[in-house]
């Protein structure tokens, strides 16, 4: 990971390396999951997303992925039909911090998911109908439209 700097007259302004996070939307019969954050969360409290966590060190993106997916949905690879690794995206916080964002669609044959603490609700929804969910995070639909799943 490369660390940028903005040459300022004589200060150089570094930026701290971007933090890595997988991102999985789930996909049911051409309906995706939309998870709504738990009010006992500080961040993001109350809001729609999909499966996310930080990548830890030594653990690639996909392994990170299926782990995220069992903590947080009760998903485990044998309820995969496939896990699609999608594109890796690079986003900036309202804060001007960096995200390595890596994307997956993983698609299950299970529609019951069993949500840990970390969520309040799902719902299945299409993929069109996302924007009908008005209180979702700000960067949904950026890794919906790299997954393939932002509806027009």
């Amino acid at each position: 990971m490369s660390i940028t700097a903005e040459v300022t007259g004589d200060q150089a302004l570094i930026a701290p390396p971007a933090r890595a996070v997988v991102a999985v939307v789930i996909e049911w019969r051409g309906r995706i999951a939309l998870l709504k954050r738990s009010q006992r969360l500080n961040h993001d409290r109350g809001r729609w997303h999909c499966v996310t966590g930080f990548l830890e060190a030594g653990v690639s993106p996909r392994q990170q992925a299926d782990r995220e997916l069992f903590e947080e949905t009760g998903l485990q690879s044998s309820d995969l039909l496939d896990l699609r690794q999608g594109p890796a995206l690079l986003l900036n916080d309202d804060s001007g911090g960096s995200w390595v964002v890596h994307t997956f669609t993983a698609v299950t044959a299970r529609r019951r998911l069993e949500i840990d603490w970390e969520h309040d609700s799902y719902r299945w929804t299409a993929p069109g109908k996302t924007r009908r969910f008005a209180n979702r995070v700000s960067w949904l639909d950026v890794v919906l439209g790299a997954t393939g799943h932002l509806g027009s």
